[in-house]
């Protein structure tokens, strides 16, 4: 029997045949879950806008038929998610951040839509934190760009990118990162996929037809680099990153890597292996590819310099806005030798003109007033106390597993026992209304290593971290772990 509860656009109580929201009590599905799914649908597909007050949860359990409980929980969910706020004296209200919250998404790793509207909680690795995007501070950069723009900023800007920005990028990674690079030798870029697909398409060029990928990594990326017309070989990575032997004994001549905070491991590349990469890339004649994806997260102390800085004759390095503010601004950025560099431009100059030479301008800003530091120190802190419950929650609830990434990055990676049955746990937590992805998701033909699970924490605060782990835990249990 299904329960309809009508309101109007303006949030006052009335029948209305247009807007309807509805629980069914013989779905498998939770009521909390369809309460936040389908209120979360209302302001997804435009029916509820930000400041529109919705029904208290005693008035709306009450119209409904359900405990409060169910309803408390749905909003505490979307309240997680950006969705809705509630203040004291003005009730619950649609947020003004709730039209881009809920987690980007990386294109090259779209999540399964046909699991979404089951779960309560998302765990998987793809997302980003957009909702605590800092809205005004992007909002003063892009007023001020804008009123002191003239003719040529508002003009056609170069292909590789504005070259005051340019400039400010190469300043900016030079001082965190340590890449050593020159204005000239950056290319501001659509995203690390841009990025990917011209560094591709330069190889093929080159004559390369295969691309080392670490083994487990991102099988998004695997598909795209096949798409690019090279075959991804797969290199096995250990607890001290990318087997640099079993490169060795490789075809290939350039590799994709995650050197500071692997992916999905969460490992860091030994100094060691770092120094024998970058005498195998000049051995072979090749490059290494490294894509500084979440390095921002990973704690000051605890971080060495980008692997460019070793060699900048060898090493593209490549990163973007997308995990630190938003995929939604199309921002990366590559730094090349100068002489892959000029077949980057001239592989660029025959795709497009260039990304928004305004936005370009407000990133630049952003980074110069010292807003893009004071956002990534408060996302550092917050990932931080996300990672001490992923830490806690494990070691309570998942007795034999272990954590084996290190304080950093987005997702936490969990090894298993060796006889629990991966595939079986991650049913078992969608069942609980948990989505998560095992460690064979992300493997490409090295299957010798024991079940795990990787937890992304990017979009999942610490109360609904805390609950989802408790969630696999009880399954994790049934299974006789």
């Amino acid at each position: 029997m299904r329960w309809p509860y009508h309101f109007d656009c303006l949030g006052g109580d009335h029948l209305s045949r247009q807007l309807a929201l509805t629980v069914d009590r013989e779905s498998r599905i939770p009521l909390a879950v369809q309460v936040r799914n389908s209120l979360r649908g209302l302001v997804e597909n435009g029916t509820l806008w930000p400041g529109v007050r919705i029904p208290s949860s005693r008035q709306l359990a009450l119209d409904l038929g359900v405990s409060r409980s169910v309803v408390v929980e749905a909003y505490e969910q979307l309240s997680a998610e950006g969705y809705v706020e509630t203040r004291r004296g003005s009730g619950t209200t649609i947020s003004a951040r709730a039209q881009s919250d809920g987690g980007a998404v990386s294109m090259l790793v779209p999540p399964d839509p046909e699991l979404a509207p089951d779960a309560m909680w998302d765990l998987r690795t793809g997302t980003s934190n957009v909702v605590d995007f800092p809205r005004q501070e992007w909002i003063r950069c892009v007023s001020a760009v804008v009123t002191d723009a003239g003719r040529q900023e508002l003009s056609y800007s170069a292909p590789a990118g504005v070259p005051l920005t340019r400039r400010v990028l190469v300043g900016y990674l030079g001082r965190v990162r340590g890449v050593r690079s020159r204005p000239e030798d950056l290319m501001v870029t659509a995203g690390f996929a841009q990025g990917l697909a011209l560094i591709c398409k330069v190889l093929v060029d080159r004559g390369h037809t295969t691309l080392g990928v670490e083994d487990p990594g991102h099988p998004g990326e695997r598909e795209f680099i096949t798409s690019s017309g090279l075959r991804p070989v797969g290199i096995p990575v250990d607890e001290d990153g990318l087997r640099v032997d079993l490169l060795e004994e490789s075809d290939v001549r350039a590799v994709l890597i995650t050197p500071a905070n692997q992916f999905p491991t969460g490992v860091r590349l030994s100094q060691a292996r770092r120094e024998r990469l970058i005498a195998w890339a000049r051995e072979v004649d090749g490059y290494v590819l490294e894509d500084d994806f979440d390095s921002a997260f990973v704690q000051r102390g605890d971080q060495l310099p980008a692997l460019q800085s070793l060699a900048p004759d060898r090493v593209v390095y490549a990163g973007s806005a997308s995990k630190t503010l938003a995929p939604a601004l199309r921002l990366g950025w590559l730094a090349a030798p100068s002489e892959l560099m000029a077949s980057i431009e001239h592989v660029r100059a025959g795709w497009d003109i260039g990304c928004s030479g305004l936005e370009q301008l407000a990133f630049a800003r952003f980074i110069d007033t010292g807003a893009l530091d004071r956002h990534q120190r408060k996302l550092r802190a917050e990932f931080h106390r996300r990672r001490q419950v992923v830490h806690e929650q494990t070691e309570a609830w998942l007795p034999g597993a272990h954590l084996i990434s290190g304080d950093g990055g987005l997702q936490a990676f969990v090894q298993l026992p060796p006889h629990l049955d991966e595939a079986a746990l991650v049913r078992a937590a969608r069942s609980r209304s948990v989505l998560v992805r095992g460690g064979r998701f992300y493997t490409f033909t090295d299957t010798s290593r024991p079940p795990a699970l990787v937890i992304s924490y990017a979009t999942v605060n610490c109360a609904g971290l805390a609950k989802s782990l408790t969630a696999i835990g009880s399954a994790y249990r049934q299974l006789g772990a």
